[in-house]
């Protein structure tokens, strides 16, 4: 077994790096910018000469390192092709394959949040559980199915879009996706805040949000409110969440996890955001998912670069 491998964590604007162990300890990590220009075809060579150059910093040989794993934001086959991202401005992409040739170890590519749901199931709260869903509640949802060890990612790597899935058929506004009434509209950090605005709008009742300028309502905003015992704020969270945990049962009957793992922005609303979610979510569930353990998700921002580490030991 060899000792060494690199986690990559892919975004928009900065590519996140950890040099791990593989026992899953984190011994560095670092970020550089993402070269989005031309169609971003300099990010896998900035990706490359920054292994390259940790390397020979560390003075690590090719026969030590076990290989490179990358978390991007988009759809991924199972062959490790991009299918547009457009954040990267990528079309189609064979990134397993140009990633390995430039650097000249083994290669393994995953969605960003099926990455991070990995990650989480490695060596964060899902840990000890063979099966998780992780949902990652920021400027969008995304989400990650890991079954029996293994990312899901679907026939066409869509596998864990819970954000897409349509909760309010009555929805008039579209979604960024094009749809209307998708989950990320009302769950989001962006989705909870627009509700919140929705809600001032149609109730007349006193609010400290009434305080803020509508335009400049958060998510964060709504949840200390609640916390305060504000009547409109925790109507807005245990509609929402009542939304979410829906959703949530739906995709218990069908994968059946062990435990649903809450990560994301939204999640440092911590306690609030749990019980919030609980509730609705024993009424919702099958009997048999009725026990799924429900989680904080505990890596933060470093959950891709462990899930990218952990798909190369395989």
């Amino acid at each position: 077994m060899k000792e060494y491998g690199f986690g990559v964590d892919l975004g928009g604007t900065t590519a996140k790096i950890g040099l791990f162990q593989t026992d899953g300890t984190l011994l560095e990590k670092w970020e550089i910018p993402t070269d989005s220009s031309n169609n971003g075809e300099n990010i896998l060579k900035n990706i490359a000469a920054a292994v390259h150059s940790k390397m020979v910093e560390r003075n690590l040989t090719k026969d030590m390192v076990e290989g490179v794993g990358i978390g991007v934001p988009g759809p991924v086959s199972k062959d490790g092709v991009v299918n547009r991202a457009v954040n990267l401005g990528w079309g189609v992409k064979p990134v397993a394959q140009e990633l390995s040739d430039l650097v000249g170890l083994k290669v393994r590519v995953g969605n960003d949040a099926n990455v991070a749901a990995l990650g989480e199931s490695w060596v964060g709260s899902g840990k000890g559980f063979d099966s998780v869903i992780m949902v990652t509640l920021g400027t969008g949802i995304g989400g990650g199915v890991v079954l029996d060890g293994k990312i899901v990612s679907g026939a066409h790597g869509a596998a864990g879009e819970i954000g897409h899935m349509n909760v309010n058929e009555q929805e008039l506004e579209a979604c960024g996706c094009g749809h209307f009434g998708c989950l990320e509209q009302y769950a989001s950090a962006t989705g909870i805040a627009r509700y919140a605005r929705r809600m001032l709008a149609n109730d007349s009742s006193v609010s400290r949000l009434r305080e803020i300028p509508a335009d400049q309502i958060t998510a964060k905003d709504v949840f200390d409110a609640a916390k305060e015992g504000d009547r409109l704020a925790n109507d807005v969270v245990k509609e929402v969440c009542s939304m979410l945990a829906a959703a949530l049962a739906k995709i218990c009957v069908v994968v059946d996890p062990a435990a649903i793992l809450i990560g994301g922005g939204v999640s440092k609303a911590g306690q609030i955001l749990l019980d919030a979610i609980e509730e609705p979510f024993r009424n919702y569930a099958f009997h048999a998912c009725k026990d799924t353990q429900i989680l904080l998700a505990t890596l933060g921002n470093d959950a891709g670069m462990y899930g990218s580490m952990r798909m190369i030991l395989d």
